[in-house]
């Protein structure tokens, strides 16, 4: 695949993107607009589907002196503490799956692609340049900085996130919208934590309005933890790091019980982040158009209730550098292959991600029934073999 490649963002997907399609003999230019690379601290999870991709691309050794590798899921009652439901992980979705269920610190797995990507001779990397204006025609891509750079390539990956710029060149559909849920989001060592409060396996406690998510980073050395409540933030959406203070979380989260309610108190400092997505894609006319095709948060952001938003840039990031391959000759056909091939599967993610938050948060006699369900048919309702099968 003898192409020139511009890719925008130099994030998880942006960085996924470039070693995808530079395994594939691609030359690829990746044009990040921040002065550094750099992650924001929260960690994430990666399912088997996403796991076994990073394999295939000679990362495995990589991921496991980073990642950890949680033995189950529970699920908890935030009111009760009670347990409602379990699903086994570890070598059970090996067994399954032919991959494990991975969770990881984003700047651990964005630093992972980094490394990768540096040590390929067919990628550049660029920083400062951020994406302007943006041409096409029938013989290629040009893009011009902000700072006055211009670049031509064969095609345009637009992998610069939710408020991405590329996108107005897909589809023209303004700004995501913000769900009006906000996000709380800690990580710190666990020997900071008193030994009762160190978990190394996945939680997820429901309450009414509310849920928080913890699980292990940094090779089990570091917890992560997740609040998300309703509500609104006050100043811009773009921004990932508001204001936000332990006491606002505590009072909001006053009814739970313990441990849950000692994790909260034992955290002091936490970062707030209003949670933006658009609705599930509708057809593969927003993945691509011409020489210029969108992965990740700029195609389909989504919110964070099934754990697989950098799941999917991944899964776009190795879909794209195979239909490109398969067709290296007609460009716009092979990013029309590719936008067909990912739509579907990226909308009922989005779509499921939605229908997961309103399950967490249920009220009433609802989430007695949602509880009842999970005691009695546990890893059925929790596992999801059309997502993890890839």
């Amino acid at each position: 695949m003898n192409k020139q490649i511009l890719v925008a963002g130099g994030g998880i997907g942006g960085l996924a993107a470039s070693v995808a399609l530079a395994k594939e003999g691609a030359r690829v230019q990746l044009l990040e607009q921040s002065t550094e690379f750099g992650e924001v601290g929260a960690g994430i999870q990666l399912g088997p589907n996403v796991v076994r991709i990073i394999e295939s691309w000679g990362l495995g050794n990589a991921l496991r002196l980073v990642a950890a590798f949680p033995e189950k899921l529970e699920v908890r009652n935030a009111l009760t503490a009670g347990c409602v439901g379990v699903l086994p992980l570890g070598a059970a979705m090996v067994e399954r799956y032919g991959a494990a269920y991975a969770t990881i610190a984003r700047a651990d797995i964005h630093s992972l692609l980094l490394d990768a990507a540096r040590s390929m001779e067919g990628v550049q990397l660029q920083l400062g340049s951020e994406v302007g204006g943006v041409q096409q025609d029938s013989d290629g891509v040009q893009v011009q900085t902000m700072q006055d750079q211009t670049y031509k390539a064969d095609l345009l990956v637009g992998a610069d996130g939710v408020w991405s710029r590329v996108r107005s060149h897909v589809v023209d559909d303004g700004p995501p919208r913000v769900t009006g849920h906000l996000a709380f989001r800690a990580m710190l060592p666990q020997t900071d934590l008193p030994e009762g409060l160190r978990s190394q396996i996945v939680t997820a406690w429901m309450g009414p309005n509310f849920h928080v998510v913890q699980y292990p980073v940094h090779r089990g050395e570091w917890l992560n933890v997740v609040a998300v409540v309703h509500g609104q933030v006050h100043g811009d959406p773009k921004s990932w790091d508001h204001s936000a203070n332990a006491s606002e979380l505590r009072a909001r989260l006053a009814n739970v019980q313990a441990p849950l309610l000692d994790l909260i108190h034992a955290i002091d400092y936490w970062r707030l982040c209003a949670l933006c997505d658009r609705p599930p894609m509708q057809s593969a006319a927003e993945h691509a158009k011409g020489r210029i095709v969108l992965v990740g948060d700029a195609a389909h952001p989504m919110r964070p209730y099934l754990a697989q938003g950098a799941g999917m840039a991944i899964e776009d990031a190795a879909a794209l550098a195979k239909a490109l391959q398969a067709s290296p000759l007609d460009v716009p056909q092979a990013l029309q292959v590719f936008a067909h091939q990912r739509w579907e599967r990226n909308a009922k993610v989005q779509s499921r991600a939605i229908r997961n938050g309103e399950i967490f948060h249920l009220t009433g006699p609802m989430r007695v029934g949602r509880d009842l369900s999970l005691k009695f048919l546990g890893a059925r309702l929790m596992d999801v073999p059309w997502l993890y099968q890839g």
